[in-house]
């Protein structure tokens, strides 16, 4: 028996994302008392209470927090369910392809010149995303695949093939102390100043917020930090700035990502030509054969 309706669940989620009852019934259009009464009625169908509530404060309990937690992935799945067969009996259907401005590794014409020979290709809309929305384009649907670079992007819930493996190297002004070097180490960079992702929860430095590579490069240009990319993503570098390769750093791998319940031979037709358009990639005049990724 389902215990919990798609309405109930947008109700919690979002007084769990307002943590406040007031602003989330107005955000759902509807009474705040209405709205008490119905996260009341889920909390005593669950056996357990979902917020703690005082004349001024309401907070998650751990089971709200489960809740939250994976009832935010349930509407999202019942979202792109929703599109996907409203997409699926629509014969003129485009396929959307999100990814980040630039973020292809020189890639994409290939990949599209490639599909573009399958029997069945249809009209290719680009998305471009901010610095780290891309996987949630492709889980709630908006997306039907997208080039994700790993380790950066999450793929839980998400089937992926690599398509490009590189190093990484560090962006820093021509007359900085690395400059002249052939390669520099993880631990030559832990004294200066990197950027703060915008919307990139953990893992980021403490310098100035940027959104993209482009804002990235200008700081860097003005010495206010230094970055560390993937190579394809700032070679060749802009004047005035050198890319230094970091040996330690782990390599980044661009990847073709799409939903793992995405069946439609939509997207299987992408992803083949994608392969396709891998395997006959050529660098410096030759062939080269990547290997093959694991699916999942």
């Amino acid at each position: 028996m389902v215990e919990l309706e798609t309405r109930e669940l947008e109700y919690f989620m979002a007084v769990a994302d307002e943590l406040h009852f007031g602003r989330a019934a107005v955000r759902l259009s509807i009474a705040q008392p209405a709205l008490s009464k119905a996260i009341r009625r889920i909390e005593t169908r669950l056996g357990v209470p979902l917020f703690v509530r005082s004349s001024r404060h309401v907070e998650l309990t751990p089971a709200g927090e489960a809740l939250r937690e994976h009832g935010r992935h349930a509407l999202n799945a019942v979202a792109a369910a929703v599109r996907n067969a409203r997409r699926a009996g629509d014969a003129q259907t485009h396929l959307r392809l999100v990814l980040k401005p630039g973020g292809d590794a020189g890639l994409l014409s290939g990949i599209l010149a490639a599909y573009a020979h399958q029997p069945d290709a249809r009209r290719v809309d680009v998305l471009f995303s901010g610095p780290a929305d891309r996987s949630d384009f492709l889980r709630d649907g908006r997306a039907d695949v997208g080039l994700l670079y790993v380790p950066f992007d999450d793929l839980d819930g998400l089937a992926h093939e690599t398509l490009h493996t590189e190093d990484r190297v560090a962006i820093v002004p021509s007359g900085h102390r690395l400059a002249g070097q052939v390669s520099a180490r993880m631990s030559d960079l832990e004294d200066e100043t990197l950027p703060r992702w915008k919307g990139v929860p953990g893992g980021n430095g403490a310098g100035p917020e940027v959104a993209d590579v482009v804002q990235l490069l200008h700081m860097i240009t003005l010495g206010r930090m230094i970055g560390v990319l993937p190579r394809s993503l700032v070679e060749p570098a802009p004047a005035g700035l050198v890319c230094v390769p970091v040996a330690d750093a782990p390599p980044s791998s661009l990847v073709l990502a799409w939903n793992e319940q995405d069946r439609r031979p939509l997207v299987a037709s992408f992803v083949a030509a994608a392969l396709d358009a891998r395997s006959h990639r050529t660098i410096s005049g030759r062939v080269q054969q990547l290997p093959s990724a694991s699916t999942r």
